[in-house]
């Protein structure tokens, strides 16, 4: 099934009661204009505008039509009104697109409707589906948004949600692997997953398995980085996995330079900084009771020691170990805390 198709199934339903405070003979979406700022492409120069604004237009006219195919009303709601939906699938917007979008909707008005949903634990408040920015553009403005309000299950906002981003390219690689691995985290099945990012599940897998390789501390830390594509994350991801990276985040993050640098710099810094960052290798011991029998190998590198035990010189002295642990960790603590 088409996103179109997606869509229009998602809005199909008999015809509400309008919020209070709206009329019904609101004005029906724009199909020739659009309020949102400049996707962020891997294009430059007049035919990445052009790309860009032709794109743009191509959504906003498809989203309109289903809107209007499937007989919805546009009505106006106080932004005060709306929350963000509960799953979060961008980083941040960049200040520069924020103002755009304002300037925007200040001189031309919200061309396209936001999709909401009844708050199902609030009366008299709703949910945003899809239309975040627009909602935060208006409330600066001081206008009200411009929705339509449709009852949707949890997945069917999901799935609203994601494909909308996954229409417009807002969504970079590593948002669109957080927002699968969030979703996948609330109990939603891969299958709605696969139908919000609109992805296969060879793509999917992909997606999660790099989602959850890459610390959400090193997320935060580099933005959306919406120049840089999977192959580089599975690089970092792979980089990550081979040492402990705390303390050169912690140096990051008080680096003016690199927090001032946009996010696909940043990417590209911490990316230097762990090939830079000389390999530990580990500390390999091995020690032998008095009669010289090996009977156990102990691994030490930075923030890690493991522990091997040979049970054919010892047969159950690893469960020994195991069940004596609460006693050396308690020793431990009492010398520990005697320092």
């Amino acid at each position: 099934m088409s996103r179109k198709d997606t869509l229009r199934t998602l809005l199909m339903t008999k015809e509400r009661r309008l919020p209070d405070g709206n009329s019904a003979s609101s004005p029906e979406p724009s199909v020739t204009s659009i309020d949102d700022s400049p996707k962020q492409l891997v294009r430059s120069g007049a035919v990445g505008a052009m790309g860009r604004s032709l794109g743009k237009l191509a959504h906003a006219a498809e989203e309109a039509r289903a809107l209007i195919a499937a007989g919805d009303t546009v009505v106006e709601i106080d932004p005060a009104l709306i929350e963000s939906s509960f799953i979060t699938d961008r980083l941040g917007m960049p200040s520069d697109e924020h103002a755009a979008l304002v300037a925007s909707i200040r001189e031309h008005g919200q061309q396209v409707p936001i999709l909401v949903r009844p708050h199902s634990e609030k009366a008299g408040r709703y949910q945003v589906a899809y239309g975040h920015r627009r909602v935060r553009a208006a409330a600066e403005i001081g206008k009200p948004v411009r929705a339509v309000v449709r009852e949707l299950s949890d997945s069917e906002l999901v799935v609203a949600q994601g494909q909308e981003n996954s229409a417009r390219l807002e969504l970079s690689y590593i948002e669109r692997a957080m927002f699968a691995v969030t979703i996948e985290d609330r109990g939603f099945e891969r299958e709605v997953i696969m139908a919000a990012l609109s992805v296969e599940k060879t793509q999917l897998s992909r997606l999660i398995s790099i989602g959850r390789a890459i610390p959400s501390e090193v997320v935060r830390l580099i933005g959306p980085a919406p120049r840089t594509g999977r192959p580089r994350w599975a690089l970092l991801a792979e980089k990550l996995a081979l040492q402990d990276i705390r303390p050169l985040l912690i140096k990051l993050a008080d680096d003016q330079a690199f927090m001032a640098a946009d996010s696909d710099a940043r990417f590209v810094s911490l990316l230097a900084a762990l090939d830079a960052k000389p390999r530990v290798i580990a500390e390999k011991k091995i020690w032998s009771d008095q009669e010289g029998r090996r009977i156990a190998t102990y691994h030490r590198s930075p923030g890690r020691t493991t522990f091997v035990v040979d049970e054919k010189a010892a047969p159950d002295f690893g469960e020994f170990l195991l069940n004596e642990l609460p006693n050396i960790y308690r020793e431990y603590q009492e010398r520990h805390g005697a320092e």
